[in-house]
């Protein structure tokens, strides 16, 4: 397994790894090198003949705060050649996560806004704490909602009515609705989130390897209508797009600042 800065990997037990996003003074939200991190991560995960079953959560009290502010300060000024690159390494590290042949669970405790919404998104179930909430952030610093996967996954696992309403809005949506709209299979007590999730995964892994492995094909190919990667590419020009203006700049220092923003329509 590759070395990493923001990521802790461990196997609490044989044929399961808990993926940590361990940078909980920022929230455990997104980097570059975390990126760089996940996509490597995705890679070496193929060929790890004993892995069952992948754990993903957060340290701290939050999953993933979504994308670092201070690095989404600097969106703007980059060129759209620069920008589309940036959004497109993003795209990738998630998609190969998603892509990993083994079940990806995700024990979601706190926040998973933005980014880590898309990141929780892309695991094949979701555990939830009482404190877990989720929103489309991008749409309130004055990007697009459809990010990183977001707006294929999402309306797979809601209506796409409820889909539409969290993705304009950007509102939180709490755990109880999360699990009621079926964005999360239930909720478990924040101390015992990591046991239910290996209690789950033990039973997975009882389960025939290949036979599970296969299994996941079958469930991706036939949620596959337009394929994941054409959506994201639709998703990456919109955020190339979305930071061209001057409402990106507006909207995020009036978020970073706590204000209501300012939009010129430039």
């Amino acid at each position: 397994m590759s070395p990493t800065e923001t990521l802790l990997v461990t196997r609490p037990e044989p044929g399961v790894l808990l993926v940590t996003l361990d940078r909980p003074a920022r929230l455990n939200a997104m980097t570059v090198q975390m990126f760089d991190e996940l996509e490597q991560l995705a890679i070496d995960l193929r060929h790890d003949a004993d892995l069952r079953v992948v754990l993903l959560a957060g340290a701290g009290r939050a999953f993933c705060a979504g994308y670092d502010l201070d690095e989404a300060d600097e969106l703007a000024q980059l060129s759209a050649r620069q920008m589309l690159a940036r959004q497109e390494h993003g795209a990738r590290a998630l998609e190969a996560l998603r892509a990993i042949p083994q079940p990806l669970i995700a024990a979601v405790d706190g926040a998973a806004a933005g980014g880590g919404f898309a990141l929780a998104l892309a695991a094949c179930i979701r555990l939830a704490s009482p404190e877990a909430r989720f929103n489309a952030a991008m749409v309130r610093i004055g990007m697009s909602a459809g990010d990183l996967g977001i707006s294929w996954l999402l309306p797979r696992l809601v209506s796409p009515g409820i889909a539409a309403e969290i993705m304009y809005t950007g509102r939180f949506v709490e755990a109880a609705e999360a699990e009621r709209i079926g964005l999360v299979s239930r909720i478990v007590p924040s101390a015992s989130l990591l046991e239910e999730c290996l209690t789950l995964a033990r039973t997975i892994a009882a389960n025939s390897p290949f036979g599970v492995q296969l299994t996941k094909r079958a469930l991706h190919a036939n949620l596959d209508g337009l394929p994941l990667r054409a959506a994201m590419e639709l998703e990456n020009r919109g955020q190339a797009l979305a930071t061209r203006g001057t409402d990106m700049p507006e909207a995020l220092g009036a978020f970073k600042a706590k204000r209501t923003p300012q939009f010129t329509g430039a």
